[in-house]
């Protein structure tokens, strides 16, 4: 995303603003369906058979249709079974990935850069429990039926017995955990006669994707890979919630055979006690993964038989990884991130809200209005997500209002594109400096997160110390 004049890859910011045939459509169907779900199938009514009727006619034509309007039509009258929540549950995920493959095709002609090829996930398992998948999709059924202005505690807790008995299985505790933070989700919000908004679009998300994960098989985990190269790490992504937080290192990985470079994240998951915020998160992720102090020193990193995903998620080990020379994150966008191949998707991934594309911005005019940024690229706008950036990090709306060249994340988000800020370079005092919002990431002399850091360590010894008591108890 750098203006032809300064030698980098052209960035087609025309191209993000034009609109996609049929894009409109097929949300419309989505929507239709998700207020399908709000009212519930138990008594069905004209206006969901409308909905039902409407998701049906959007996949005509495709190898869904005639079992799609099967499920429509007994969901229609009222006697639809788990096989046919499924169907629709299949439909509606269809729907939004052909939404989400229209959007990475038009953003792949906008930066220039190739994508990654699709995988089909390969069993590791060898097989899961048949009849806790039943359970779970029981369940699901269940919450179709009463909808989620329906719902109340007994339905919601049908769930309880079901995330027990998967939680000990490697091989199930991904829809167990789906089902557990959707189930608390819904909890929190019984009765759901009583909700003023209902969150159609999240809880449909959240509801269809559990129920495809009921399949034997919808689970299993493609097979992985090894690297051997280098490592030149563009920005951290870091998403932070009461109880845990995950920091997302995207990244350019150079072969070392020679080969094309390509796409790569990294990422680590920690619990977290709501007491820690701030840079404090840092001390929580930094022992889990060697690249954050990478990142923050700004070096690269030599990887040997890294594992890998075919979606270029790198299962971190540091065992694999040792520090390498200087890599300014700038340098790689530059000069490296418009050849590098784009990360493929899972089939279950292909969802709008999972886009994330790292792309770099040079030449374009900034402006603040209120509390809104938005960059103007090659005379078109594109609105900045100040929102996403981390109180974890030096970064802050202000320095990407006053900045001259941004590496981020291209994201779409309610029916725009937006980018997410992960580095600028701005001017400070009249001296050019890099500002990271994962410049934290290894640690800091900066007094605002020196001090966070301090109350982050007080917090945790405290909890530590707590908890010993009751262990020795």
């Amino acid at each position: 995303m750098v203006p032809a004049d300064q030698g980098g890859g052209v960035m087609r910011a025309d191209l993000l603003a034009a609109p996609i045939d049929g894009l409109d459509d097929a949300l419309a169907s989505v929507d239709a369906f998700d207020r399908v779900l709000v009212a519930g199938l138990l008594r069905p009514q004209a206006a969901q058979a409308a909905g039902l009727t409407e998701l049906a006619h959007a996949v005509a034509g495709t190898p869904l249709a005639a079992r799609v309007a099967e499920a429509a039509e007994k969901a229609a009258g009222g006697v639809a079974g788990e096989d046919h929540f499924v169907t629709l549950a299949a439909a509606r995920v269809a729907l939004l990935g052909s939404v989400h493959d229209a959007l990475m095709a038009q953003v792949a002609e906008a930066t220039g850069r190739s994508r990654g090829e699709e995988t089909v996930a390969t069993a590791l398992s060898g097989g899961q429990a048949a009849n806790l998948l039943a359970a779970a999709r029981s369940w699901l059924g269940d919450l179709a039926r009463s909808g989620w202005q329906g719902i109340d505690h007994d339905v919601v807790s049908g769930s309880a017995q079901v995330v027990s008995a998967m939680l000990p299985d490697p091989a199930l505790r991904r829809l167990a955990t789906l089902l557990d933070g959707f189930a608390a989700e819904l909890a929190a919000s019984c009765p759901g006669a009583a909700l003023d908004r209902v969150p159609a679009r999240r809880w449909a998300d959240l509801w269809s994707r559990a129920m495809l994960l009921t399949v034997p098989g919808a689970a299993d985990a493609p097979g992985t890979g090894t690297v051997t190269g280098r490592l030149l790490p563009l920005g951290v992504d870091l998403q932070e919630h009461d109880t845990a937080a995950q920091a997302q290192v995207h990244a350019v990985f150079e072969p070392a055979d020679g080969g094309a470079a390509r796409l790569v994240r990294a990422s680590v998951s920690v619990p977290k006690p709501d007491t820690v915020v701030g840079a404090g998160i840092w001390q929580l992720l930094r022992p889990h993964m060697s690249l954050l102090a990478a990142v923050s020193d700004g070096r690269a990193m030599d990887l040997a038989g890294m594992p890998v995903t075919a979606e270029g998620d790198l299962l971190w080990s540091d065992e694999h990884a040792k520090p390498g020379e200087p890599a300014d994150a700038f340098a790689t966008a530059r000069v490296v991130l418009p050849t590098a191949a784009d990360a493929a998707t899972a089939p279950l991934d292909r969802h709008p809200a999972r886009i994330a594309v790292p792309v770099f911005l040079e030449g374009y005019a900034a402006r603040k209005d209120d509390d809104a940024v938005v960059f103007t690229v090659a005379g078109h706008p594109l609105a900045v997500d100040t929102d996403r950036i981390p109180a974890a990090g030096p970064l802050t709306p202000e320095a990407v209002a006053a900045s001259g060249a941004c590496i981020g994340l291209l994201r779409w988000d309610a029916g725009t594109y937006r980018l997410q800020p992960l580095a600028v370079e701005t001017t400070v005092r009249n001296k050019a400096v890099a500002i990271h919002a994962g410049g934290w990431a290894g640690g800091t002399t900066d007094k605002a997160g020196v001090k966070a850091e301090k109350a982050a360590t007080d917090a945790v010894a405290v909890l530590r110390e707590r908890a010993g008591r009751l262990l020795r108890k």
